[in-house]
């Protein structure tokens, strides 16, 4: 497989910075959505990155490290729970990597972002489906994403230990729906996504 296939074509084109988006905590009950932009030095393979769904936290974790000291530029960034609620989980999604794109210190001139939207960029730009696992850019930027947001939610964790952040992050699994109906909702939680789970 050729994890740079992307960026070379792009790079054929004649851009120059070429970065890759991704995002984490899309379906959660609680806490915001978290998107990383990274630019890989051209023709770089970092080993061991994989779509980080596929990675144990203890590799993410690793990695995320080795991601940050190779990239010519990254930046992560975050649609908070308000803005999920105003503007709803994508539009909140395309927000937070439009933020990551334009946080960039090295600014990019083209971008690839998993998935099938293209945020509102001043750039051009290119979806990828299940990029994560086809581009070495965007399967960075989904390390950084999903690290910093676990981190996060670990944090939550200590506020608000009766949820059990630190086990879920945050998604709807049994125990944390039986937290929400035994607590009820904490300010990290999303309302708009726990309707079934508060009328039982």
């Amino acid at each position: 497989m050729n994890w740079l296939e992307f960026e070379q074509n792009a790079i054929n084109k004649g851009y120059s910075a070429v970065c890759g988006v991704d995002e984490a905590g899309r379906g959660p009950l609680a806490g915001p959505v978290c998107a990383a932009a990274v630019i890989l030095p051209e023709g770089v393979v970092i080993d061991g990155v994989n779509d980080s769904k596929k990675l144990s936290e203890k590799k993410r974790e690793a990695l995320f490290e080795v991601i940050k000291s190779t990239a010519v530029s990254y930046c992560i960034a975050y649609s908070s729970v308000e803005e999920i609620e105003e503007i709803n989980i994508l539009n909140a999604t395309k927000l937070a990597m439009k933020r990551a794109v334009e946080g960039l210190s090295v600014k990019a001139d083209y971008a690839m972002i998993d998935g099938n939207k293209i945020p509102d960029l001043s750039i051009d730009a290119e979806c990828i489906v299940k990029g994560d696992a086809r581009s070495m850019s965007i399967a960075c930027a989904s390390i950084l994403a999903k690290v910093s947001r676990d981190r996060l939610l670990y944090e939550y964790a200590k506020e608000y230990p009766q949820y059990g952040f630190d086990k879920h992050k945050g998604y709807g699994t049994a125990m944390h729906r039986d937290a929400i109906r035994q607590y009820g909702p904490c300010p990290y939680h999303r309302i708009s996504f726990l309707g079934n789970i508060l009328k039982k």
